[in-house]
Parts: C-alpha cells; sequence; structure tokens
C-alpha cells in the first residue's frame, strides 16, 4: 500500500502515518507475546488495538481525499474493523472482561 501511494499517488504524508501505524500492530503483538506479565501483555495488546484505530483512522482520511480506489478502500476497511475486532476481543479476554 505504501509503495502504491508514494509510487503511483504521488502521496507521502499521509502514506508515511499508515506506514508506521500499520506496522507497530503487528511488532506489538509480537511483543505481547513474549510478554513478562498479564499486565505487560494488556499494555502490549491495548497499544496494539490503538495503533489499529489510528490505522483505520488514516485509511479513511486515504478514502475521503480521493487516493484509494472504493474496492482497496473497501478491503482495507473491512480487514482493518476485523483486525479491530480481534484486538479488542484479545484485550478483554486478557482483562478478565465479558
Amino acid at each position: 500500500m505504501y509503495k502504491f501511494l508514494v509510487e503511483d499517488r504521488k502521496e507521502y504524508v499521509l502514506s508515511k502515518q499508515l506506514l508506521r501505524c500499520g506496522t507497530a500492530i503487528g511488532a506489538l503483538v509480537r511483543e505481547a507475546q513474549h510478554a513478562q506479565s498479564r499486565p505487560d501483555f494488556v499494555h502490549k495488546m491495548s497499544v496494539a488495538l490503538k495503533e489499529a484505530n489510528e490505522t483505520a483512522y488514516w485509511i479513511s482520511l486515504l478514502n475521503d481525499t480521493g487516493y484509494l480506489s472504493v474496492e482497496i478502500f473497501s478491503t482495507l476497511s473491512n480487514d482493518c474493523d476485523e483486525l479491530l475486532r480481534l484486538l479488542v476481543k484479545i484485550v478483554k479476554t486478557a482483562k478478565g472482561i465479558k
């Protein structure tokens, strides 16, 4: 996506934000897998959730400014929504919330 936005759409600012928060999700989940405690796990997964929420924001903004086609926006938005639901469930379960 970053390469497409930079090379094809010549968009540099929003694409960098999307790259930053989008890749942070995976890094935080990976860190959480090796958390030192349950609170550490919850914290890392909560930050991953915040990054996923920010990713959804940048995807919406890229769509609103015309950088994404309807098809690409729909796919990215659906994937991001699914990831958000998954992370919410993980955080709630880890906190003991039903």
